[in-house]
């Protein structure tokens, strides 16, 4: 549960994104917030995660005493590799430009937050822009609309075994090995793209995302 309740904000965008991996929707305070959250509901070595999730007590550089909230918590599987050998995440997401202009104030509170976190056999990241918004993020944005697409099993099975037969392939040599008929085609590219989401087949998601991009089949 979060410590605090996201609060509506007119200068940022500040929301919920829905979770396959939480009981419920993941509040968000900014925009790279929402990317990170998104990524995380992708990623298959992440069990859950949380926003906002611990509130820490530290003394400013006057030695008054503060409270700082961490953005968010990861936690990784234990059942898979290399996720068992992952500790949590204690999470803090900015901007770089934010960072660079408010350092001195942001820096008693993250040396903190490494102090709790190590405490609890924890890391403490920060995350910006250039950790987040990367072409996997592109990637995980054009596929997460496809999660909702019907899972009609017959196209599942045509593509699955093209798959098995071809090895590997990209996305249009796969489509064509299925129908010939360029509006079989149309309709079964919505199937495989779930598929990719699924993890079902597998590609490179570290580079952007193509019909020409190298797929295979990730089940034996």
């Amino acid at each position: 549960m979060p410590v605090r309740k996201i609060p509506k904000n007119y200068r940022n965008i500040t929301g919920y994104v829905a979770s396959s991996k939480n009981e419920d929707s993941t509040g968000f305070e900014s925009g790279l917030e929402k990317d990170f959250f998104m990524i995380l509901d992708f990623d298959h070595n992440v069990q859950r995660y949380e926003e906002q999730p611990v509130r820490i007590e530290y003394l400013d550089r006057a030695g008054k005493s503060r409270t700082y909230t961490p953005d968010g918590l990861v936690v990784f599987r234990k059942d898979i590799v290399p996720a068992k050998d992952m500790c949590p995440w204690l999470c803090e997401i900015k901007y770089r430009n934010d960072l660079l202009n408010d350092w001195k104030k942001y820096k008693p509170k993250f040396k903190a937050a490494r102090k709790y976190a190590k405490s609890r056999g924890w890391r403490f990241r920060i995350l910006t822009e250039k950790e987040i918004r990367t072409p996997y993020l592109k990637n995980v944005k054009f596929l997460r609309p496809y999660r909702r697409v019907p899972a009609c099993s017959e196209f599942r099975e045509l593509l699955l075994q093209a798959m098995f037969e071809l090895r590997e392939a990209d996305p249009q040599s796969l489509l064509l090995a299925v129908f010939q008929d360029k509006w079989r085609r149309a309709e079964l590219l919505p199937v495989l793209w779930r598929m990719v989401y699924e993890k079902r087949i597998g590609t490179d998601l570290t580079l952007p995302l193509t019909m020409h991009s190298r797929i295979w089949t990730t089940e034996i």
